[in-house]
């Protein structure tokens, strides 16, 4: 309908309000002002144009409700939390501008989806040994299968994120812009990887992307305008960015004096509104490196720790920066790099070739930053040895309890990382540090890192299956706490695996007497150095194959948290290995049957 507006559409006071509305309000918030507007005239008028609220895959119904080829899509797999803030970030952007954009997890992403995408964003996480999250695999096998789509009209860009301490760096991001190009779609921009200090690359590419968008959007039919409701977290939560101070309420040895192994309980305070959190979420601690880290460090390197060093535009000396602001008992590839070239160490550049792949996976396993500049001397200056190591992150521990059992509290199960190496002490960095925290004295800094593909079923009559050996079993304490709590009526069966019986059963008493109450209907438990033959978790499961396929078959959900690099495999296997024996299947249906368990998340994994 053509109409011919007057001068001003709006009458005298219609006009006032809106001159007081828009007084003081910055770029930003005008093109969002704007963007508003325009999307409540075309939604008055009849337009499809939807309110950004139903295109971010945040509600229900959000799925196909704004035509593909009108809006982009944010996609992200992510795995710790740092994907999901990425595409977060960018659709905030995107919203401040009034771009039509859908956010959404691979987790709530079908990929036959794909076919009809126009422009697609990805940002995907590698974890683990090049492991992809549990949420993007089943877009990874459509991409890399038979029934892949051609894609000749999507445009892309993939942002990956890694920890360059592994040496599949980034496997998942790189496979997915791979099989895009490969499939026919424009690449947008190069694939962007970035290290676990992420934010720069990161920002850069959420910054490019953003204006690709606009020009895409504007080609493929001008630009359109989304109403927007902004996805800002509460006010007060505690996040990455600005963690909680917080204390410490106990710490305590959980483990025997008999084991090698100390392994603490702790509990911090988890004030309401500061740091809310569910069963399967992680407490996110920043800590500070301790000092037989950094003097180790100082010793090998020849370096004095009161050397003052700038760096990215700030002053302190050198153990100020080792102490809180850089990575010395993680090594990443870029370090190493930088270290075979001024050591001109020969033997350490073959372990950073292809060739050379078990060697340096051994060597990130093993070795801390101190040991590299002990075996391989070089004469690093404080300012360069503080550009060449990566930021200290942030670590995560499972929670292990629910606030309907333990209320402002959150607890964890903290393994202390303490070895010898060549004759010296190493240490962790964060579980060293924690477990040199006392108890009702000192504080730490913390936020909750969201695990939504790590949660109960919503229906409390569903069976639950836990497998967490060692201190993988956290998560699960808050499980049963929170099942019991909230009067949940499914089974729960734990199976739980350590090295010892008497110094490594974990919460022995808390398993023995939910047995007794009822809480828990079924336990199994192994430990690999009380027999002649090493028995694991996943031999239990095997043993109990025909009754554990019952429950799975039945509608159980299944959890499993603890090491990526053997155990989850193992437990993966034998999963697969009692459906075929126990479903009368063979191997590639039981492989899609188990598929199908992660595709309908009643298989979950928490794994590092």
């Amino acid at each position: 309908m053509n109409a011919t507006l007057p001068a001003s559409a709006l009458d005298n006071e219609q006009h006032a309000a809106l001159e007081k509305l828009v007084q003081g309000l910055d770029p930003i918030a005008l093109s969002w002002a704007s963007g508003y507007l325009a999307g409540v005239s075309r939604a008055r008028a009849g337009s499809t144009t939807q309110p950004l609220a139903a295109v971010t895959g945040h509600g229900p119904g959000a799925e196909g409700r704004t035509d593909a080829a009108i809006r982009a899509t944010i996609l992200y797999a992510s795995q710790t939390g740092n994907g999901r803030r990425v595409a977060e970030k960018f659709a905030r952007s995107a919203e401040s501008t009034g771009l039509a954009v859908r956010l959404v997890s691979a987790a709530d992403y079908a990929p036959r989806e794909l076919a009809s995408e126009r422009l697609l964003f990805m940002v995907a996480s590698t974890h683990g040994d090049g492991d992809p999250p549990d949420d993007v695999r089943a877009l990874l096998d459509l991409l890399q299968g038979k029934r892949a789509p051609r894609l000749e009209r999507l445009g892309f860009a993939v942002l990956a994120l890694g920890d360059s301490s592994y040496p599949k760096f980034c496997e998942t991001g790189r496979q997915l812009d791979a099989r895009f190009a490969a499939l026919g779609a424009r690449r947008l921009t190069p694939l962007q990887e970035c290290d676990v200090d992420y934010e720069p690359g990161a920002g850069l590419w959420v910054d490019r992307s953003l204006a690709l968008a606009r020009e895409q959007l504007a080609e493929i039919g001008g630009p359109r305008l989304a109403v927007v409701t902004p996805l800002r977290p509460a006010a007060g939560e505690a996040s990455r960015e600005k963690p909680v101070e917080v204390e410490l309420l106990a710490s305590q040895r959980i483990t025997g004096r008999g084991s090698s192994r100390e392994v603490r309980h702790l509990e911090i305070a988890a004030p309401a509104g500061r740091l809310d959190y569910e069963p399967g979420d992680s407490l996110g601690i920043v800590h500070r490196n301790p000092e037989i880290a950094i003097d180790g460090v100082l010793r090998a390197a020849g370096l004095d720790g009161s050397a003052s060093v700038e760096h990215d535009g700030r002053r302190q000396p050198l153990s100020a920066w080792l102490q809180a602001e850089r990575e010395i008992t993680k090594l990443s590839r870029p370090f190493l790099e930088a270290h075979a070239r001024l050591a001109n160490a020969a033997e350490l550049g073959a372990a950073l070739q292809p060739a050379g792949t078990a060697q340096l996976r051994a060597l990130l396993k093993d070795w801390q930053v101190a040991d590299v500049l002990k075996r391989y001397p070089a004469a690093w200056s404080p300012a360069a040895l503080v550009g060449a190591l990566r930021p200290l992150a942030p670590r995560l521990y499972s929670i292990a309890s629910s606030r309907l059992a333990v209320g402002d509290e959150a607890h964890l199960t903290v393994a202390v990382v303490d070895y010898a190496q060549d004759g010296e002490r190493r240490v962790g960095s964060a579980s060293s540090w924690l477990a040199g925290r006392a108890a009702e004295t000192d504080t730490v800094h913390a936020y909750i890192e969201p695990n939504p593909r790590f949660r109960l079923p919503a229906d409390g009559q569903r069976d639950v299956v836990m497998i967490g050996p060692g201190t993988g079993v956290a998560p699960f304490r808050g499980f049963l706490q929170h099942r019991e709590e909230s009067g949940a009526t499914g089974r729960n069966w734990l199976f739980f695996g350590a090295r010892h019986f008497d110094d490594e059963f974990l919460y022995q008493s808390e398993w023995l007497a939910a047995l007794k109450r009822g809480a828990l209907q079924r336990l199994d438990v192994a430990f690999s150095r009380d027999t002649l033959k090493r028995i694991y978790v996943q031999q239990r499961m095997a043993e109990q194959g025909a009754e554990l396929f019952r429950w799975i078959d039945g509608g159980a959900h299944v959890y499993v948290c603890g090491d990526a690099q053997r155990m989850a495999p193992d437990v993966h296997a034998a999963l697969i290995d009692l459906v075929r024996v126990h479903g009368g299947r063979d191997a590639e249906a039981a492989r899609a049957y188990v598929d199908q368990l992660l595709a309908e998340r009643r298989y979950a994994r928490d794994v590092y």
